[in-house]
């Protein structure tokens, strides 16, 4: 076949890609999966019970701005890195800042404790279960990213991947939050962030051959 007839074939029939593709397969990749995680909480531990009197302290929403806007700069990250030679600038910067928000207010209640009530800001009252719930509360947001990533074009997929499963991550945590009763960020910044970053490390290891076109 000569390159021109090549060519031809190639070009014919294409359409131009809807706008906001990329950003409408991931959302709703993304609410599947929560959708997922909430019913999976609502029909094994429920709410918290004091759920009603919680939701005017303003610690219950900081608690749950963190993983929110982890997901927020995770789904945009995820968003640049499906399309091929897109910058990520930007999102790293948006990732950074609610980490490190938590992190410097988890150390300055710590220094600021007594010693003796040290550990147990770390601690809380669930940090055996803590990781464990959230990991498997991101399974469902874990394979519908993959799966909504899949069907685009990311070329680093490595790093694609490792998003990916932090996405799902923050999302689980975002849902753990109408369960979990810890209201130290010591705790969130030592098992929520753990939480986050074991499907961080799963979707690196699984990225380069989940994601392959």
């Amino acid at each position: 076949m000569k390159t021109h007839d090549l060519i031809t074939n190639l070009t014919t029939g294409l359409r131009p890609v809807e706008r906001h593709a990329v950003g409408r397969r991931l959302a709703l990749s993304a609410m599947a999966g929560m959708l997922v995680a909430t019913l999976a909480v609502l029909l094994t531990g429920g709410m918290r019970p004091d759920m009603g009197p919680v939701l005017d302290d303003p610690v219950f929403w900081l608690k749950s701005a963190f993983p929110a806007t982890v997901a927020v700069a995770a789904l945009v990250l995820c968003g640049r890195l499906s399309r091929p030679g897109a910058r990520t600038g930007a999102g790293w910067l948006l990732l950074a800042l609610p980490l490190l928000a938590v992190w410097s207010a988890s150390a300055w209640l710590i220094a600021s404790a007594p010693p003796a009530l040290r550990m147990q800001l770390v601690l809380g009252q669930t940090w055996r279960v803590c990781t464990f719930n959230v990991v498997a509360l991101s399974l469902p947001s874990f394979m519908a990213t993959f799966w909504a990533m899949r069907g685009l074009a990311p070329t680093r997929l490595t790093l694609a991947g490792a998003v990916a499963g932090l996405l799902a991550g923050a999302q689980a945590v975002l849902v753990y939050t109408i369960y979990c009763a810890e209201m130290a960020p010591p705790f969130w910044a030592t098992w929520y962030v753990l939480g986050m970053l074991l499907p961080t490390a799963a979707g690196a290891m699984l990225g380069r051959r989940l994601l392959r076109w």
